[in-house]
């Protein structure tokens, strides 16, 4: 019974460093308007083990430089077991989600308040489920040397039924500003749920051109 116990407390690969690579883009079409594109790929282990497969996409409306209202939605796939077995089901959500994104900047530091709402239609093996929650983000992102920065933030996560604690994550990260358009991250993720917690690696790529005008070389 102990070795059953113990083998089921480690089938969420919390001892293993995990890794989530990313690609997040908010590209203009007009003055007040913008679309969200984001695709992850994340893994139990750094280079292998399919956890997740995260697709986002959203209509952002700039009320202002520091306030963004964005609705949009979000597909993912999601492997719930770090054990890897051949023609396993995985199940899918499909999310609708509205935001609000205010920022702010003291002295050198920026500081950004994210306030997202999630819809989630989730599609079980044996069943299906209809869920919410609301997820607040404060991030922090300051210049160290030329291009460089680093950028740390906290996130919770609270459900609207069941238990209200959903999960936070705890982030930091060194950036590269390559460009007015391009910029690199590479960080580190504490992801704590009720009862499992996981590290994992995150790598990043933003990539904002305005599409109202054609991007050239020189602008990347």
């Amino acid at each position: 019974m102990l070795v059953s116990s113990s083998c089921i407390a480690q089938l969420p690969g919390e001892e293993d460093l995990g890794a989530w690579y990313m690609y997040f883009g908010m590209n203009k079409i007009a003055e007040k308007w913008s679309i969200h594109s984001e695709m992850q790929f994340r893994y139990y282990e750094t280079t292998n083990n399919f956890n997740q497969l995260l697709l986002r996409t959203g209509i952002n409306y700039h009320i202002n430089p520091n306030a963004i209202a964005t609705f949009g939605y979000a597909f993912i796939e999601t492997d719930g077991d770090f054990r890897e077995f051949e023609n396993e089901s995985n199940f899918w959500e499909h999310r609708i989600f509205e935001q609000f994104i205010l920022k702010n900047k003291v002295g050198k530091f920026d500081f950004e308040h994210r306030y997202r709402i999630e819809h989630r239609w989730l599609d079980f093996v044996d069943g299906n489920d209809f869920q919410n929650r609301g997820r607040y983000r404060l991030q922090v992102t300051h210049p160290i040397a030329g291009p460089w920065f680093v950028n740390v933030y906290d996130e919770i996560f609270v459900n609207f039924q069941d238990n209200p604690f959903g999960q936070n994550r705890l982030f930091g990260a060194l950036g590269y500003k390559a460009s007015p358009t391009l910029s690199f991250q590479a960080g580190y993720l504490k992801n704590h749920f009720p009862n499992a917690h996981f590290d994992r690696l995150q790598l990043a790529v933003f990539y904002n051109p305005d599409l109202r005008k054609k991007v050239s070389p020189e602008s990347l």
